[in-house]
Protein backbone atom coordinates (compact mmCIF):
# COMPACT_ATOMS: atom_id res chain seq x y z
CA UNK A 1 0.00 0.00 0.00
CA UNK A 2 2.34 2.33 1.07
CA UNK A 3 5.07 1.46 -2.05
CA UNK A 4 2.17 2.01 -4.00
CA UNK A 5 1.75 5.70 -2.58
CA UNK A 6 5.19 6.39 -2.97
CA UNK A 7 5.28 5.23 -6.68
CA UNK A 8 1.97 7.20 -7.34
CA UNK A 9 3.43 10.67 -5.81
CA UNK A 10 6.74 10.06 -7.77
CA UNK A 11 4.67 9.78 -11.01
CA UNK A 12 2.83 12.80 -10.23
CA UNK A 13 5.75 14.88 -8.88
CA UNK A 14 7.30 14.12 -12.26
CA UNK A 15 4.11 15.09 -13.85
CA UNK A 16 3.85 18.08 -12.17
CA UNK A 17 7.62 19.03 -12.64
CA UNK A 18 7.49 18.22 -16.23
CA UNK A 19 4.44 20.50 -16.71
CA UNK A 20 6.29 23.18 -15.04
CA UNK A 21 9.16 22.92 -17.31
CA UNK A 22 7.09 23.55 -20.43
CA UNK A 23 4.83 26.38 -18.66
CA UNK A 24 8.33 27.54 -18.27
CA UNK A 25 9.68 26.89 -21.46
CA UNK A 26 6.86 28.27 -23.49
CA UNK A 27 7.92 31.45 -24.87
CA UNK A 28 5.63 34.94 -23.61
CA UNK A 29 3.98 36.89 -26.56
CA UNK A 30 6.30 39.07 -28.26
CA UNK A 31 4.97 42.59 -27.98
CA UNK A 32 3.48 44.81 -31.04
CA UNK A 33 6.60 47.10 -31.54
CA UNK A 34 6.22 49.89 -33.22
CA UNK A 35 9.07 51.84 -35.11
CA UNK A 36 8.66 55.92 -35.19
CA UNK A 37 10.69 58.22 -36.60
CA UNK A 38 9.87 61.98 -35.78
CA UNK A 39 11.30 63.33 -39.10
CA UNK A 40 8.72 60.76 -41.20
CA UNK A 41 5.62 63.27 -41.12
CA UNK A 42 2.12 63.01 -42.54
CA UNK A 43 -0.48 65.48 -42.66
CA UNK A 44 -0.90 68.56 -40.39
CA UNK A 45 -3.72 68.62 -37.78
CA UNK A 46 -5.77 71.72 -37.39
CA UNK A 47 -8.22 70.46 -35.13
CA UNK A 48 -10.87 68.49 -32.99
CA UNK A 49 -13.86 69.45 -32.44
CA UNK A 50 -17.97 69.28 -31.80
CA UNK A 51 -21.16 71.09 -32.50
CA UNK A 52 -23.61 72.22 -29.31
CA UNK A 53 -27.02 71.68 -31.71
CA UNK A 54 -29.61 71.80 -30.57
CA UNK A 55 -29.65 71.71 -26.74
CA UNK A 56 -26.57 74.33 -26.45
CA UNK A 57 -29.55 77.02 -26.47
CA UNK A 58 -31.63 75.60 -23.52
CA UNK A 59 -28.43 74.87 -21.56
CA UNK A 60 -26.33 78.41 -22.22
CA UNK A 61 -29.24 80.61 -21.53
CA UNK A 62 -31.23 78.56 -18.85
CA UNK A 63 -29.18 75.99 -16.57
CA UNK A 64 -27.92 76.90 -13.82
CA UNK A 65 -24.49 78.40 -14.01
CA UNK A 66 -22.58 75.56 -11.93
CA UNK A 67 -24.49 72.59 -14.13
CA UNK A 68 -23.35 74.32 -17.72
CA UNK A 69 -20.01 75.77 -16.71
CA UNK A 70 -18.87 71.91 -15.32
CA UNK A 71 -20.34 70.45 -19.00
CA UNK A 72 -17.94 73.43 -20.66
CA UNK A 73 -15.20 72.56 -19.05
CA UNK A 74 -15.84 68.92 -19.87
CA UNK A 75 -15.69 70.23 -23.43
CA UNK A 76 -13.13 72.86 -23.56
CA UNK A 77 -10.97 72.76 -20.40
CA UNK A 78 -6.97 71.25 -20.54
CA UNK A 79 -6.27 71.39 -17.03
CA UNK A 80 -5.83 68.57 -14.60
CA UNK A 81 -6.83 68.04 -10.97
CA UNK A 82 -5.10 67.02 -7.98
CA UNK A 83 -4.00 63.80 -9.14
CA UNK A 84 -3.19 64.61 -12.63
CA UNK A 85 -6.30 63.84 -14.34
CA UNK A 86 -7.97 65.60 -16.80
CA UNK A 87 -10.91 67.87 -16.29
CA UNK A 88 -12.14 67.35 -19.96
CA UNK A 89 -11.07 66.85 -23.52
CA UNK A 90 -9.43 70.03 -24.44
CA UNK A 91 -11.73 70.96 -28.19
CA UNK A 92 -9.99 72.74 -30.19
CA UNK A 93 -12.60 73.12 -32.55
CA UNK A 94 -16.77 74.04 -31.52
CA UNK A 95 -18.97 74.64 -33.99
CA UNK A 96 -21.96 77.40 -34.02
CA UNK A 97 -25.18 76.58 -36.04
CA UNK A 98 -26.83 79.79 -37.55
CA UNK A 99 -30.05 79.78 -37.49
CA UNK A 100 -32.65 80.27 -40.42
CA UNK A 101 -35.50 81.54 -37.80
CA UNK A 102 -37.61 78.80 -37.51
CA UNK A 103 -37.97 79.12 -33.41
CA UNK A 104 -39.96 82.73 -34.36
CA UNK A 105 -42.22 80.84 -36.58
CA UNK A 106 -43.41 78.55 -33.37
CA UNK A 107 -45.59 75.70 -34.78
CA UNK A 108 -45.78 77.31 -38.27
CA UNK A 109 -42.29 76.56 -38.87
CA UNK A 110 -43.55 73.16 -39.64
CA UNK A 111 -40.86 71.48 -37.50
CA UNK A 112 -42.65 69.36 -34.67
CA UNK A 113 -39.72 68.76 -32.21
CA UNK A 114 -39.44 72.57 -30.41
CA UNK A 115 -35.85 72.27 -29.73
CA UNK A 116 -35.08 71.37 -33.52
CA UNK A 117 -35.60 75.42 -34.49
CA UNK A 118 -33.33 77.73 -34.39
CA UNK A 119 -33.39 81.08 -33.45
CA UNK A 120 -32.82 83.51 -36.23
CA UNK A 121 -30.92 86.99 -36.59
CA UNK A 122 -32.80 88.33 -39.38
CA UNK A 123 -36.21 90.21 -38.68
CA UNK A 124 -38.76 90.25 -41.08
CA UNK A 125 -38.30 93.66 -41.26
CA UNK A 126 -34.32 93.02 -42.93
CA UNK A 127 -33.12 94.64 -39.47
CA UNK A 128 -31.00 92.00 -36.94
CA UNK A 129 -31.57 91.74 -33.73
CA UNK A 130 -28.28 90.63 -31.69
CA UNK A 131 -30.01 89.44 -28.85
CA UNK A 132 -30.73 86.13 -30.62
CA UNK A 133 -29.10 82.71 -29.91
CA UNK A 134 -28.03 83.65 -26.31
CA UNK A 135 -27.16 80.11 -25.21
CA UNK A 136 -25.32 79.59 -27.88
CA UNK A 137 -23.23 82.90 -27.71
CA UNK A 138 -22.69 81.67 -23.68
CA UNK A 139 -20.48 78.39 -25.10
CA UNK A 140 -18.73 80.10 -27.71
CA UNK A 141 -17.67 82.60 -24.97
CA UNK A 142 -16.81 79.76 -23.20
CA UNK A 143 -14.98 78.35 -25.69
CA UNK A 144 -12.51 81.62 -25.67
CA UNK A 145 -12.23 81.69 -22.22
CA UNK A 146 -11.15 78.19 -22.36
CA UNK A 147 -8.48 78.74 -25.51
CA UNK A 148 -10.36 76.64 -28.34
CA UNK A 149 -8.39 78.04 -31.49
CA UNK A 150 -10.97 77.28 -33.82
CA UNK A 151 -14.94 78.51 -33.91
CA UNK A 152 -16.54 77.30 -37.15
CA UNK A 153 -19.98 78.61 -37.92
CA UNK A 154 -22.39 76.66 -40.55
CA UNK A 155 -25.57 76.85 -41.68
CA UNK A 156 -28.24 74.16 -42.27
CA UNK A 157 -30.78 76.45 -44.08
CA UNK A 158 -30.87 80.83 -45.43
CA UNK A 159 -32.94 82.77 -43.22
CA UNK A 160 -36.67 81.41 -43.59
CA UNK A 161 -37.20 85.39 -45.47
CA UNK A 162 -35.15 84.63 -48.21
CA UNK A 163 -35.91 80.81 -49.21
CA UNK A 164 -38.74 79.75 -51.58
CA UNK A 165 -41.30 78.50 -49.38
CA UNK A 166 -40.50 80.79 -46.24
CA UNK A 167 -40.01 77.74 -44.18
CA UNK A 168 -36.23 76.57 -43.05
CA UNK A 169 -37.08 72.64 -44.50
CA UNK A 170 -37.79 71.81 -48.14
CA UNK A 171 -41.52 70.86 -48.95
CA UNK A 172 -41.31 69.53 -52.71
CA UNK A 173 -38.51 66.64 -53.19
CA UNK A 174 -36.64 67.78 -56.61
CA UNK A 175 -33.49 67.79 -54.37
CA UNK A 176 -32.55 71.73 -55.20
CA UNK A 177 -31.83 74.65 -53.15
CA UNK A 178 -34.38 76.25 -50.52
CA UNK A 179 -32.86 79.68 -51.42
CA UNK A 180 -34.43 82.08 -53.58
CA UNK A 181 -32.47 82.19 -57.12
CA UNK A 182 -32.39 85.94 -56.73
CA UNK A 183 -31.76 85.92 -52.96
CA UNK A 184 -27.98 84.53 -52.79
CA UNK A 185 -26.25 88.05 -52.64
CA UNK A 186 -28.53 88.53 -49.75
CA UNK A 187 -28.12 85.42 -47.67
CA UNK A 188 -24.82 86.01 -48.13
CA UNK A 189 -24.26 88.80 -47.03
CA UNK A 190 -26.22 87.53 -43.77
CA UNK A 191 -23.83 85.40 -43.08
CA UNK A 192 -20.92 87.82 -43.15
CA UNK A 193 -22.98 90.64 -41.27
CA UNK A 194 -23.33 87.81 -38.51
CA UNK A 195 -19.79 86.86 -38.67
CA UNK A 196 -19.14 90.95 -38.63
CA UNK A 197 -20.99 91.39 -35.61
CA UNK A 198 -19.13 88.18 -33.66
CA UNK A 199 -16.02 89.69 -34.61
CA UNK A 200 -16.88 93.03 -32.73
CA UNK A 201 -17.24 91.11 -29.96
CA UNK A 202 -14.55 89.26 -29.99
CA UNK A 203 -15.32 85.91 -31.02
CA UNK A 204 -14.02 85.93 -34.69
CA UNK A 205 -15.18 82.44 -36.50
CA UNK A 206 -11.93 81.17 -38.34
CA UNK A 207 -14.25 79.00 -40.70
CA UNK A 208 -17.81 79.21 -42.14
CA UNK A 209 -19.61 76.86 -43.41
CA UNK A 210 -22.63 77.94 -45.82
CA UNK A 211 -24.03 74.31 -47.30
CA UNK A 212 -24.77 71.40 -45.17
CA UNK A 213 -25.33 67.82 -46.26
CA UNK A 214 -26.72 69.11 -49.55
CA UNK A 215 -27.12 65.49 -51.00
CA UNK A 216 -30.41 64.70 -49.17
CA UNK A 217 -34.06 66.29 -49.67
CA UNK A 218 -34.69 67.66 -46.31
CA UNK A 219 -38.37 67.56 -46.78
CA UNK A 220 -40.72 66.63 -44.26
CA UNK A 221 -44.62 66.66 -43.28
CA UNK A 222 -45.60 69.66 -41.95
CA UNK A 223 -45.71 69.27 -38.48
CA UNK A 224 -43.06 67.09 -38.38
CA UNK A 225 -40.25 67.97 -39.90
CA UNK A 226 -37.22 67.04 -38.07
CA UNK A 227 -34.81 70.08 -38.50
CA UNK A 228 -33.95 72.94 -40.56
CA UNK A 229 -31.54 72.14 -43.89
CA UNK A 230 -31.75 72.13 -47.90
CA UNK A 231 -30.33 70.21 -50.88
CA UNK A 232 -28.10 72.32 -52.88
CA UNK A 233 -27.48 70.94 -56.28
CA UNK A 234 -23.25 71.70 -57.24
CA UNK A 235 -24.14 74.61 -59.46
CA UNK A 236 -25.96 75.90 -56.75
CA UNK A 237 -23.39 75.61 -54.24
CA UNK A 238 -20.51 77.12 -56.71
CA UNK A 239 -22.90 80.22 -57.02
CA UNK A 240 -23.15 80.63 -52.93
CA UNK A 241 -19.31 80.09 -52.50
CA UNK A 242 -18.91 82.23 -55.02
CA UNK A 243 -21.54 84.85 -53.66
CA UNK A 244 -19.71 84.30 -50.10
CA UNK A 245 -16.49 85.07 -51.10
CA UNK A 246 -17.28 88.54 -52.41
CA UNK A 247 -19.71 89.34 -49.47
CA UNK A 248 -16.27 88.63 -46.92
CA UNK A 249 -14.33 90.49 -49.48
CA UNK A 250 -16.74 93.78 -48.87
CA UNK A 251 -16.78 93.17 -45.54
CA UNK A 252 -12.78 92.80 -45.39
CA UNK A 253 -13.27 89.62 -43.47
CA UNK A 254 -10.34 86.75 -43.18
CA UNK A 255 -12.77 83.96 -42.54
CA UNK A 256 -12.19 80.93 -44.22
CA UNK A 257 -15.02 78.97 -46.09
CA UNK A 258 -14.84 74.89 -45.94
CA UNK A 259 -17.21 72.72 -48.23
CA UNK A 260 -19.09 70.62 -49.16
CA UNK A 261 -20.11 69.56 -45.68
CA UNK A 262 -21.12 65.72 -48.13
CA UNK A 263 -23.39 64.27 -46.37
CA UNK A 264 -21.60 60.76 -46.75
CA UNK A 265 -17.51 60.46 -47.27
CA UNK A 266 -18.48 58.41 -50.87
CA UNK A 267 -20.00 61.80 -52.28
CA UNK A 268 -16.68 63.45 -52.44
CA UNK A 269 -15.54 61.27 -54.55
CA UNK A 270 -18.24 59.07 -56.39
CA UNK A 271 -21.98 58.41 -56.31
CA UNK A 272 -24.72 60.02 -59.21
CA UNK A 273 -26.55 62.78 -58.00
CA UNK A 274 -26.62 66.75 -58.57
CA UNK A 275 -24.29 66.64 -55.38
CA UNK A 276 -21.30 63.81 -56.38
CA UNK A 277 -18.01 63.51 -57.22
CA UNK A 278 -17.50 67.05 -55.47
CA UNK A 279 -13.86 67.02 -55.07
CA UNK A 280 -13.73 67.25 -58.96
CA UNK A 281 -16.18 69.62 -58.86
CA UNK A 282 -14.83 72.10 -57.44
CA UNK A 283 -11.06 71.79 -57.54
CA UNK A 284 -10.49 69.97 -61.19
CA UNK A 285 -8.27 71.83 -63.11
CA UNK A 286 -11.16 71.90 -66.26
CA UNK A 287 -14.04 72.07 -63.74
CA UNK A 288 -16.72 74.60 -64.69
CA UNK A 289 -17.37 74.81 -61.03
CA UNK A 290 -13.48 75.03 -59.66
CA UNK A 291 -13.37 77.19 -56.91
CA UNK A 292 -9.64 76.61 -55.86
CA UNK A 293 -9.08 80.42 -56.89
CA UNK A 294 -10.99 82.44 -55.01
CA UNK A 295 -9.24 83.91 -52.02
CA UNK A 296 -11.57 82.63 -49.09
CA UNK A 297 -11.27 78.60 -49.85
CA UNK A 298 -8.51 77.16 -48.86
CA UNK A 299 -7.40 74.05 -50.78
CA UNK A 300 -10.04 71.60 -48.83
CA UNK A 301 -12.73 69.48 -48.90
CA UNK A 302 -15.44 68.63 -45.82
CA UNK A 303 -17.34 65.39 -45.31
CA UNK A 304 -19.06 63.40 -43.03
CA UNK A 305 -18.16 59.68 -42.17
CA UNK A 306 -22.03 59.04 -41.23
CA UNK A 307 -23.22 55.88 -42.88
CA UNK A 308 -19.95 54.48 -43.72
CA UNK A 309 -18.78 52.42 -41.06
CA UNK A 310 -20.41 49.11 -41.28
CA UNK A 311 -17.69 46.43 -41.52
CA UNK A 312 -14.04 46.93 -41.20
CA UNK A 313 -12.86 46.10 -44.70
CA UNK A 314 -15.55 48.50 -46.27
CA UNK A 315 -14.47 51.61 -43.52
CA UNK A 316 -10.95 51.37 -44.90
CA UNK A 317 -12.07 51.24 -48.69
CA UNK A 318 -13.91 54.31 -47.87
CA UNK A 319 -11.50 56.02 -46.18
CA UNK A 320 -8.62 54.91 -48.77
CA UNK A 321 -10.76 56.45 -51.87
CA UNK A 322 -10.79 59.71 -50.21
CA UNK A 323 -7.20 60.39 -49.80
CA UNK A 324 -6.44 58.94 -53.25
CA UNK A 325 -9.13 60.96 -54.81
CA UNK A 326 -8.16 64.27 -52.31
CA UNK A 327 -4.32 63.58 -52.99
CA UNK A 328 -4.80 63.51 -56.66
CA UNK A 329 -6.65 66.77 -56.91
CA UNK A 330 -4.36 68.56 -54.71
CA UNK A 331 -6.48 68.98 -51.31
CA UNK A 332 -6.87 68.22 -47.64
CA UNK A 333 -9.87 66.54 -46.02
CA UNK A 334 -11.59 66.98 -42.96
CA UNK A 335 -13.96 64.95 -41.27
CA UNK A 336 -16.29 67.51 -39.84
CA UNK A 337 -19.57 65.30 -38.70
CA UNK A 338 -20.25 61.88 -37.37
CA UNK A 339 -22.02 59.95 -34.52
CA UNK A 340 -23.46 56.45 -34.68
CA UNK A 341 -26.25 57.03 -36.97
CA UNK A 342 -26.43 53.57 -38.46
CA UNK A 343 -25.87 50.61 -37.06
CA UNK A 344 -22.51 49.72 -37.90
CA UNK A 345 -21.21 50.52 -34.62
CA UNK A 346 -22.97 47.23 -33.43
CA UNK A 347 -20.06 45.48 -35.19
CA UNK A 348 -22.42 42.01 -36.08
CA UNK A 349 -24.04 41.80 -32.40
CA UNK A 350 -27.63 41.98 -31.12
CA UNK A 351 -28.98 43.77 -28.40
CA UNK A 352 -27.42 46.72 -26.16
CA UNK A 353 -23.77 48.12 -26.45
CA UNK A 354 -21.72 49.16 -23.71
CA UNK A 355 -20.27 52.76 -23.31
CA UNK A 356 -17.18 51.34 -23.29
CA UNK A 357 -18.03 49.28 -26.65
CA UNK A 358 -19.09 52.52 -28.22
CA UNK A 359 -16.24 54.39 -27.19
CA UNK A 360 -14.05 52.32 -28.55
CA UNK A 361 -15.70 52.14 -32.16
CA UNK A 362 -15.73 55.99 -32.19
CA UNK A 363 -11.83 55.96 -31.43
CA UNK A 364 -11.59 52.97 -34.31
CA UNK A 365 -13.32 55.72 -36.64
CA UNK A 366 -11.19 58.60 -35.73
CA UNK A 367 -8.40 56.14 -36.00
CA UNK A 368 -9.32 55.28 -39.33
CA UNK A 369 -9.90 58.91 -40.68
CA UNK A 370 -6.55 60.11 -39.08
CA UNK A 371 -4.62 56.94 -40.64
CA UNK A 372 -6.72 56.13 -43.75
CA UNK A 373 -8.11 59.09 -45.11
CA UNK A 374 -5.60 61.52 -43.99
CA UNK A 375 -7.79 63.49 -42.42
CA UNK A 376 -6.51 66.95 -40.48
CA UNK A 377 -9.44 67.66 -38.82
CA UNK A 378 -12.11 65.65 -37.02
CA UNK A 379 -15.70 66.83 -35.50
CA UNK A 380 -18.62 64.87 -33.51
CA UNK A 381 -21.90 65.22 -33.69
CA UNK A 382 -23.61 66.07 -31.23
CA UNK A 383 -21.88 67.66 -27.88
CA UNK A 384 -24.71 67.10 -26.00
CA UNK A 385 -28.56 65.64 -26.10
CA UNK A 386 -30.75 63.59 -24.04
CA UNK A 387 -29.87 59.94 -23.13
CA UNK A 388 -28.87 57.51 -20.81
CA UNK A 389 -24.58 57.07 -20.64
CA UNK A 390 -24.61 53.37 -19.90
CA UNK A 391 -25.44 51.70 -22.98
CA UNK A 392 -25.97 52.53 -26.95
CA UNK A 393 -24.33 56.35 -26.32
CA UNK A 394 -23.97 56.26 -30.21
CA UNK A 395 -25.38 59.97 -30.40
CA UNK A 396 -23.15 62.02 -28.19
CA UNK A 397 -20.62 63.05 -25.76
CA UNK A 398 -22.56 63.96 -23.10
CA UNK A 399 -25.63 62.25 -21.73
CA UNK A 400 -28.29 64.91 -20.68
CA UNK A 401 -31.61 63.88 -18.99
CA UNK A 402 -33.35 67.55 -18.74
CA UNK A 403 -36.38 68.59 -17.32
CA UNK A 404 -39.82 69.16 -19.57
CA UNK A 405 -38.79 72.52 -20.32
CA UNK A 406 -35.03 72.18 -21.03
CA UNK A 407 -34.53 74.57 -18.33
CA UNK A 408 -31.79 72.52 -16.20
CA UNK A 409 -31.49 68.88 -15.96
CA UNK A 410 -28.67 66.47 -15.15
CA UNK A 411 -25.93 65.43 -17.23
CA UNK A 412 -23.47 62.58 -17.61
CA UNK A 413 -20.20 62.12 -19.07
CA UNK A 414 -19.71 59.14 -21.56
CA UNK A 415 -16.92 56.99 -22.43
CA UNK A 416 -17.69 58.61 -26.28
CA UNK A 417 -16.68 61.89 -24.57
CA UNK A 418 -13.31 60.60 -23.36
CA UNK A 419 -12.67 58.68 -26.71
CA UNK A 420 -12.58 62.06 -28.44
CA UNK A 421 -10.46 63.38 -25.92
CA UNK A 422 -7.26 60.67 -26.01
CA UNK A 423 -7.19 62.87 -29.45
CA UNK A 424 -8.32 66.16 -28.94
CA UNK A 425 -6.72 66.78 -25.46
CA UNK A 426 -3.09 66.01 -26.64
CA UNK A 427 -2.99 66.78 -30.21
CA UNK A 428 -2.88 70.12 -30.93
CA UNK A 429 -3.22 72.42 -34.11
CA UNK A 430 0.14 72.32 -35.67
CA UNK A 431 0.95 68.72 -34.85
CA UNK A 432 1.59 66.54 -37.47
CA UNK A 433 0.90 62.77 -37.79
CA UNK A 434 3.80 60.45 -37.93
CA UNK A 435 4.28 57.41 -40.72
CA UNK A 436 5.05 54.52 -38.16
CA UNK A 437 5.93 50.28 -39.13
CA UNK A 438 4.57 47.51 -37.06
CA UNK A 439 6.34 44.44 -36.36
CA UNK A 440 3.34 42.12 -37.21
CA UNK A 441 2.51 44.21 -41.02
CA UNK A 442 -1.15 43.72 -40.21
CA UNK A 443 -3.18 46.02 -42.66
CA UNK A 444 -5.56 48.65 -41.49
CA UNK A 445 -8.29 45.96 -41.42
CA UNK A 446 -6.88 43.66 -39.89
CA UNK A 447 -5.63 45.64 -37.04
CA UNK A 448 -9.00 47.43 -36.49
CA UNK A 449 -10.31 43.96 -34.60
CA UNK A 450 -7.00 43.83 -32.56
CA UNK A 451 -4.64 47.08 -31.55
CA UNK A 452 -4.53 50.46 -33.21
CA UNK A 453 -1.89 52.84 -33.41
CA UNK A 454 -0.76 56.26 -34.24
CA UNK A 455 1.32 58.78 -33.45
CA UNK A 456 1.84 62.33 -33.75
CA UNK A 457 4.50 65.16 -33.41
CA UNK A 458 4.93 68.76 -33.16
CA UNK A 459 5.77 70.39 -30.24
CA UNK A 460 9.76 70.07 -29.29
CA UNK A 461 11.00 67.20 -27.61
CA UNK A 462 7.77 65.53 -27.52
CA UNK A 463 5.08 62.75 -29.32
CA UNK A 464 2.07 61.41 -28.73
CA UNK A 465 1.04 57.91 -29.54
CA UNK A 466 -2.39 56.68 -28.98
CA UNK A 467 -3.17 52.88 -28.78
CA UNK A 468 -6.88 50.93 -28.80
CA UNK A 469 -6.81 48.28 -27.56
CA UNK A 470 -10.16 46.55 -29.07
CA UNK A 471 -9.05 42.83 -27.58
CA UNK A 472 -10.56 40.97 -24.72
CA UNK A 473 -7.12 40.75 -22.82
CA UNK A 474 -4.14 42.92 -22.50
CA UNK A 475 -1.72 43.80 -24.47
CA UNK A 476 2.25 44.78 -25.01
CA UNK A 477 3.29 47.65 -27.03
CA UNK A 478 7.13 48.70 -27.49
CA UNK A 479 8.22 51.63 -28.91
CA UNK A 480 11.17 52.24 -30.93
CA UNK A 481 11.70 55.78 -31.42
CA UNK A 482 14.74 57.01 -33.65
CA UNK A 483 17.39 59.45 -32.30
CA UNK A 484 15.02 59.47 -28.33
CA UNK A 485 17.86 58.91 -25.48
CA UNK A 486 17.62 55.58 -23.47
CA UNK A 487 16.18 58.00 -20.21
CA UNK A 488 13.02 58.99 -22.55
CA UNK A 489 9.79 58.66 -19.73
CA UNK A 490 6.17 58.89 -20.86
CA UNK A 491 2.82 60.15 -19.26
CA UNK A 492 0.20 57.63 -19.79
CA UNK A 493 -3.70 58.14 -19.46
CA UNK A 494 -5.79 55.23 -19.93
CA UNK A 495 -9.68 54.31 -20.30
CA UNK A 496 -11.29 51.11 -19.75
CA UNK A 497 -15.22 50.01 -19.15
CA UNK A 498 -14.30 51.13 -14.87
CA UNK A 499 -16.25 53.83 -14.16
CA UNK A 500 -13.26 55.87 -12.50
CA UNK A 501 -10.90 55.39 -15.72
CA UNK A 502 -11.86 58.43 -18.26
CA UNK A 503 -8.37 58.88 -19.55
CA UNK A 504 -7.23 58.19 -15.98
CA UNK A 505 -3.47 58.97 -15.90
CA UNK A 506 -1.68 55.80 -15.19
CA UNK A 507 2.01 55.62 -13.48
CA UNK A 508 4.85 57.25 -15.63
CA UNK A 509 6.92 54.83 -17.36
CA UNK A 510 10.17 54.61 -19.67
CA UNK A 511 10.22 53.99 -22.97
CA UNK A 512 12.63 51.20 -23.25
CA UNK A 513 10.09 49.34 -20.83
CA UNK A 514 7.24 47.01 -22.54
CA UNK A 515 3.65 49.01 -21.66
CA UNK A 516 0.40 46.72 -21.11
CA UNK A 517 -2.74 47.88 -22.82
CA UNK A 518 -5.51 47.11 -20.82
CA UNK A 519 -8.37 45.02 -22.21
CA UNK A 520 -11.22 47.17 -24.04
CA UNK A 521 -9.00 50.48 -23.97
CA UNK A 522 -7.44 53.33 -25.44
CA UNK A 523 -4.32 54.51 -23.85
CA UNK A 524 -2.31 57.83 -24.66
CA UNK A 525 1.15 58.12 -23.98
CA UNK A 526 2.80 61.55 -23.92
CA UNK A 527 6.48 61.15 -24.59
CA UNK A 528 9.00 63.68 -23.36
CA UNK A 529 12.68 63.66 -23.97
Amino acid sequence: MNSCIRKFSYVLLVTMHASGMALAQKPKPKPLLINLDPQQKAQAIDNFGAAGCWYAEGIGKHWPAEKREKIAELLFSREKDAQGNPKGIGLSAWRFNIGGGTTEQGDSSGIGDVNRRVEGFLQNDGTYNWNKQQGQTWFLQQAKQFGVENLIAFANTPPVQFTQNKLGFKTVKDYKANLRPDKYEAYTDFLAKVLQHYQDQGLQFKYISPVNEPQWDWTGKFGEAKQEGSPWQNPEIARVINALNNSLNQHKLTTQIILPEAAKLTYLYAEKSGASRQVQQFFGKNSALNLSRLSHVPKLVVGHSYFTDEGDSAIVAVRQQVADTAAHYGVGFWQSEYSMLANGYREGTRGRRSAMDCGLFLAKIIHQDLTVANASAWQFWNAFEPGKPDFDTRYYLIALQPNRNHTNGEFFQTKNLWALGHYSLFIRPGMHRLLIKRNDNLSPVAAAQRVMVSAYTGEKNKLVVVAINYEAEAKALQLAIKNYPKGATYQRYVTTAAPDENMKLYPTGKIKEQISLPPRSITTLVINY
